[in-house]
């Protein structure tokens, strides 16, 4: 398999950015201020593991032309440097008073002037990723030189920009999809009745690596009699037994960029109970597929799945309370939008997405089971492109 160019040309920061402006201008926004990582790689390529330290904060100003200036502390400087950034301002960092904020502010004054009015990401999905403190600060010293430091809501904006890929975008998650295809693919050679299930969490981790992965961020799953009823704990050093159903769900990354999927294996065989729930999931994803197309919203692959998964309106058993059927995928494990009865995002060419239906069934202890699938898909003008090799219909039952 050809890995596609690492990184991305200037070309690609500078329409991203030019589109997030173009939105700026819309809504009267004088500059936005990122704080965390996707939204600061997003704009400017700055990829680094050292976002898992949360010692030091960080910041990237979008001013109403031009390339993002950079304020972060000095051990982000010769990286910065060489991504798209137009200015890089540093200091030493961490700092016992001020950790940056007057740098910050001063940057701010100059695009906000006294009436300005700053873009931030509010709404789901998004976090602040600066001390309270530090920011009620900023406010404190930025009334000085302005009548208010006016804040502007711009998630719906950064949102829908992201959520369309390029497609460069799309050839690294093309890639990183059909690597863990492959691991998933090798597995019945390797796991069977005996092997802990954590040490089967090694195992992936191992053979991901050994197949050219980046990293393997996200690795979940679960195993036991009939099914499941856990989808995000760790694992456990409880053996594979027969009669188990084990699921993986993993996001593996490739130059920053996600697949995210699963895969359900039946241990030595599988009752009609989980066959018949596996069929279900199988029909949920192909009713999906039949109706998605740009131009529908969110919610209708969710009523699409749902109408599948109960289609008497009520729940199976307890109740599906994963609370969605898929969502957006991209520098995250997940993105907007989702699959939710509430989600209205229209959905558009260029979207990379999941399908992710998921089901609560009765096992044949009386007990209630949980099965999940998902797949990963490309939106195009024509309807979806599988991203992921689809799983087969029938329940892969490993010896």
């Amino acid at each position: 398999m050809t890995a596609p160019e690492r990184g991305f040309p200037d070309d690609e920061f500078a329409a991203r950015c030019a589109a997030m402006q173009a939105a700026m201008a819309r809504e009267g926004v004088d500059a936005m201020l990122f704080a965390s990582e996707p939204e600061i790689r997003y704009f400017t390529g700055f990829l680094t593991p050292f976002w898992q330290s949360p010692t030091r904060p960080w910041f990237l100003v979008l001013p109403p032309e031009g390339k993002p200036v950079a304020v972060i502390p000095s051990i982000g400087g010769p990286l910065m440097r060489s991504c798209y950034a137009g200015e890089v301002i540093t200091w030493s960092s961490p700092a016992a008073e001020d950790d940056g904020i007057s740098l910050l502010r001063d940057v701010l004054r100059r695009y906000l002037g006294t009436t300005g009015r700053l873009g931030m990401m509010m709404g789901r999905e998004t976090a602040l990723r600066m001390p309270l403190a530090d920011f009620l600060a900023l406010q404190d010293s930025m009334q000085g030189t302005m009548n208010n430091m006016a804040l502007h809501n711009m998630t719906a904006a950064v949102q829908r920009i992201r959520m369309v890929k390029s497609r460069r975008e799309i050839a690294k998650i093309r890639h990183i999809c059909g690597l863990a295809c492959d691991v998933f693919e090798g597995l019945p050679a390797w796991v069977g009745a005996g092997i802990p299930l954590s040490g089967l969490f090694r195992q992936f981790k191992s053979e991901a690596l050994g197949a050219g992965v980046d990293d393997v961020s996200y690795l979940v799953g679960s195993a036991g009699p009939d099914g499941y009823d856990d989808i995000i704990a760790p694992p456990s050093d409880r053996p594979l037994a027969a009669g188990d159903v084990l699921m993986l769900d993993t996001g593996c990354v490739w130059d920053g960029y996600f697949c995210d999927f699963d895969r359900n294996f039946a241990i030595g065989s599988a009752s009609q109970t989980v066959r018949d729930a596996h069929y279900r999931l199988d029909d949920a994803v192909e009713a999906a597929l039949d109706v998605v197309r740009p131009g529908i919203a969110a919610r209708d692959l969710f009523l699409a799945m749902d109408a599948v998964l109960r289609p008497d309106g009520i729940d199976l058993v307890e109740g599906d309370d994963v609370g969605r059927y898929g969502h957006g995928l991209g520098i995250q494990l997940t993105e907007t939008p989702s699959h939710a009865a509430w989600d209205t995002t229209e959905l558009a060419a260029g979207m990379v997405l999941t399908l992710e239906p998921s089901l609560i069934y009765t096992a044949a202890d009386g007990g209630p089971r949980m099965m999940v699938a998902e797949e990963n898909i490309l939106l195009t003008d024509a309807g979806a492109e599988l991203l992921t090799r689809r799983a087969p219909r029938e329940l892969h039952v490993l010896d």
